[in-house]
């Protein structure tokens, strides 16, 4: 009997990334680089699988014994983040897992693939239990590879890297040259779709997967069942905080970031609209459209957004928008497609702030006004906010943090500054020597271990309490409590309430 070709394992960080906001709060998103990766190997040939641990809670013994009675001849780690910057954050649980599988089955090759792995490949690979790497995306290294026989034919296959083993010497990393990413002409043919039916499920497809608490309203009863799903790939800017660019790496210097890889890809309107009728029959209503940049560009949003009216799929959407690409024009087309939040990367209240390290890619808008006219379509924003930018002072952190109290809006992510693997941050800070964290954990913005960046006038411990009081403060004001059950009932208000309960350990800050 055949084995098992490839097995996709989505590893489970959630414990330690969300604390205790892991129970209830924390979206659980399907992997959609395991489904993606899945479907593309089926449409070869190729029999595939996948382990979300994520979704399933499981522990290490009980992943390992699913891993055992699948029995594939490959398994890969498919290490990315719900928040597409939050890759570096979910190998907490990956190397936990691969360390594990290596001594309990260690005739099994395990590969890595994902923002991190692009990002630091040779580090990667330099784990004992990790065969491995795939040096971007890793579509066609991942064909090419499974077409081998995952030994002898390592060194021939573009955009890897591996072990050379050497008799009596410590094994030598190697970094084959780079395979291309997948071009826009053939992402509906080579990234086929996703593979819904491999994921796992309590008793109907999906519902082991909640939506953000926010995007259902604040109402726990409308979280599942959840999806997510890209109509692109990729971001056309090169934000000094952002890594999402590099998994579209095609060079293996040391220095290479996320910018020097930077352009969008995009799926037909047809694609999106056979992937989203499958979600509709599968009883899906709350979708995440995951695009990196949705509101963007016209030619494309628009057509996707059409099909959805005349297909009456009747979602409840979220995607990203910019600042300077809302379009007034645009937003009851959105509204009655069934988008009704828009995630605006406002970053911070301190424009010379945002400009450095937005590589003064905004164009200079009014904030305010793009708020209230999104207010005005009936359409909710939750909108992002980042502390501790290396200009930052409390000053202009607090400036961030009145502004948004200011702008009032539905829902507010509040993050403090970290230099992500892959972000061109991340290698100013190595040249500077700023002090980088020493543990996966310490990149998560949400840890107890978690350790931003200290600016050029505060102290990372500075900028992380400074973060934490904004946030309660903005979630615990009668002005925006009032807002939620104006708009979404007492119950809601309520549970927000409840969330607000909730307080994060931090290290550095003694707890």
């Amino acid at each position: 009997m055949r084995k098992l070709d490839v097995l996709f394992i989505n590893p489970d960080s959630s414990a330690k990334a969300y604390q205790g906001l892991a129970n209830v709060y924390a979206a659980i998103e399907p992997p959609t680089w395991a489904l993606l990766l899945a479907e593309s190997c089926r449409a070869k040939g190729f029999g595939a699988a996948i382990l979300d641990c994520d979704a399933e809670r499981l522990t290490i013994e009980q992943a390992l014994a699913r891993i055992e009675e699948i029995g594939p001849r490959l398994v890969v780690f498919t290490v990315y983040g719900q928040n597409p910057n939050s890759g570096t954050t979910n190998m907490i649980g990956a190397i936990g897992l691969g360390a594990a599988l290596k001594t309990a089955k260690p005739d099994i090759p395990i590969a890595f693939v994902g923002s991190h792995t692009s990002a630091l490949p040779r580090e990667v690979l330099s784990y004992p239990f990790v065969d491995i790497v795939f040096l971007n995306e890793g579509v066609y290294a991942l064909h090419n590879l499974l077409a081998s026989d995952l030994g002898n034919d390592l060194g021939r296959i573009k955009g890897i890297g591996y072990k050379k083993t050497v008799a009596g010497s410590p094994p030598v990393l190697m970094l084959n040259p780079p395979e291309m990413v997948v071009p826009s002409e053939r992402m509906d043919v080579d990234l086929p779709g996703y593979a819904w039916d491999l994921l796992p499920y309590k008793s109907k497809p999906l519902d082991l997967y909640r939506a953000h608490f926010w995007h259902a309203g604040f109402d726990h009863d409308q979280r599942t069942p959840f999806a997510a799903i890209y109509t692109s790939l990729g971001c056309q800017f090169a934000c000094d905080f952002c890594m999402i660019n590099i998994v579209n790496r095609n060079d293996n210097g040391e220095e290479i970031d996320a910018s020097h890889s930077r352009g969008m890809r995009f799926w037909s309107p047809g694609w999106v609209a056979r992937e989203m009728r499958k979600l509709a029959d599968l009883g899906v209503k709350t979708l995440r459209i995951s695009d990196e940049m949705f509101f963007l560009n016209r030619r494309y949003y628009v057509p996707v957004l059409e099909q959805v009216i005349e297909n009456r799929f009747d979602f409840n959407m979220w995607t990203y928008a910019r600042v300077d690409s809302v379009r007034r024009d645009q937003l009851d087309l959105f509204k009655r497609a069934g988008v009704n939040w828009l995630a605006l990367g406002v970053e911070a209240g301190n424009q010379v702030v945002r400009q450095e390290v937005a590589k003064g890619s905004f164009k200079d808008v009014n904030i305010r006004d793009v708020c209230g006219t999104i207010r005005d379509a009936g359409i909710n924003a939750i909108n992002n906010y980042i502390f501790g930018f290396p200009d930052d002072t409390l000053e202009t952190m607090q400036e961030t943090l009145d502004l948004a109290i200011e702008l009032n809006s539905e829902m507010a992510n509040m993050y403090p500054c970290q230099a992500l693997p892959g972000s061109p941050m991340y290698y100013i800070a190595r040249k500077n020597g700023w002090k980088l964290p020493e543990s996966f954990e310490g990149y998560a913005f949400l840890s107890y271990e978690s350790e931003p960046l200290p600016t050029k006038h505060l102290t990372s411990a500075e900028v992380l309490r400074f973060r934490d009081e904004a946030w309660q403060r903005y979630f615990r004001r009668p002005e925006y409590l009032n807002l939620v059950e104006a708009k979404f009932g007492l119950a809601q208000r309520k549970n927000v309430e409840d969330m607000a309960q909730i307080r994060l350990k931090r290290k550095i800050l003694g707890d």
